[in-house]
């Protein structure tokens, strides 16, 4: 079977096609055909080894997140899914893998495609969707009756994060670009701000918490505008000592994100605001749940008109990684 692969960690973002082995599956695995799989900003810190203090990954490397596909094999302690079955997921972190034609993935990951979604709109939920549950629920601790405001939320993350915030009772601002006003207004947000006509943080009463998506530019802003006590979350600013400590990673690993996160975790203290930072992992019973809010609201994620199959994909990672993507840029293998 064909697989888009990297040999080494590198600055260029390029993959190479390679022929491989159809994966055999453990009994707690099945194997999926792969029918469609999702290119994510993070595909670019795979390649170069941004997160290989997180994860430090055996080479070659099969890139690739998220995917949906139908169950070929079923693994001899696999009770839930069956040969034929539509699923989706966002791989483990420690064995991705989503663009080649069959995966061998750890049955707790997966969970069935909801029904009212192709195999196309579907590629782009588990990644987005699973850190915005694991983001509000997990990290965040939210409660009914609080406020997050969600910075440049506007794009696919908000438009999962929105939904799910609203399931837990909690009030949703947005900043972000005019044109998808009406699509995040839609989904739930109880309040949206266009960047470019007014600055959230001369208009925002305090909130409990902010959910980041711009980045270290924003940090400041972000912390001003947040309650004494609240949490500011980021999915971009980078990791800290916490985040270190909440993988279990090893004690020099949490000494050197200790360092790199030491400036933000200084001015969060000073505001009395506590800093966090989100790496996304594999949950299939955390996506069962979001695959129910999201049925439930009826939303179907945007696509990027762009038609990709395997042997584009470094057009597909050129576009993600430099180019303005109108939705989720994906690769189909049907």
């Amino acid at each position: 079977m064909k697989a888009a692969q990297i040999n080494k960690y590198t600055k260029e973002i390029h993959a190479q096609i390679k022929e491989i082995p159809i994966p055999e599956i453990s009994d707690t695995q099945v194997l999926i055909k792969v029918k469609t799989a999702a290119v994510n900003p993070l595909e670019m810190l795979n390649i170069t080894g941004a997160v290989k203090l997180i994860q430090e990954y055996q080479m070659p490397l099969t890139l690739g997140n998220e995917l949906t596909g139908v169950v070929e094999k079923v693994g001899k302690g696999v009770e839930d899914f069956k040969v034929g079955d539509a699923v989706y997921a966002r791989l483990p972190i420690d064995h991705i893998g989503a663009f080649t034609e069959y995966v061998a993935i750890d049955a707790q990951a997966i969970y069935f495609l909801p029904k009212y979604l192709d195999f196309v709109t579907g590629a782009a939920v588990p990644l987005t969707g699973l850190t915005a549950y694991q983001a509000l629920h997990e990290k965040l601790n939210a409660q009914p009756g609080q406020t997050v405001f969600i910075s440049g939320g506007s794009g696919s993350f908000g438009q999962l994060a929105i939904p799910i915030a609203k399931s837990m009772g909690l009030t949703v601002i947005v900043s972000g670009n005019a044109t998808a006003k009406e699509r995040t207004l839609a989904v739930g947000a109880d309040r949206f701000i266009d960047y470019k006509t007014e600055n959230y943080w001369e208009v925002i009463e305090p909130v409990d918490f902010v959910i980041d998506t711009l980045g270290a530019s924003e940090f400041e802003r972000e912390l001003s505008i947040i309650k004494p006590g609240g949490r500011l979350l980021s999915l971009r600013t980078g990791p800290n000592k916490d985040f270190a400590v909440s993988q279990g990673l090893p004690k020099w690993k949490q000494f050197l994100f200790g360092l790199a996160g030491s400036k933000y975790d200084k001015k969060a203290k000073e505001k009395n605001v506590e800093y966090q930072f989100i790496f996304v992992r594999a949950d299939g019973k955390q996506l069962e749940q979001v695959s129910k809010i999201i049925e439930k609201n009826n939303i179907v994620p945007a696509i990027d008109p762009s038609e990709f199959r395997l042997e584009d994909i470094n057009q597909a990672l050129e576009l993600v990684a430099k180019g303005h993507p109108q939705g989720k840029v994906v690769i189909k293998f049907d």
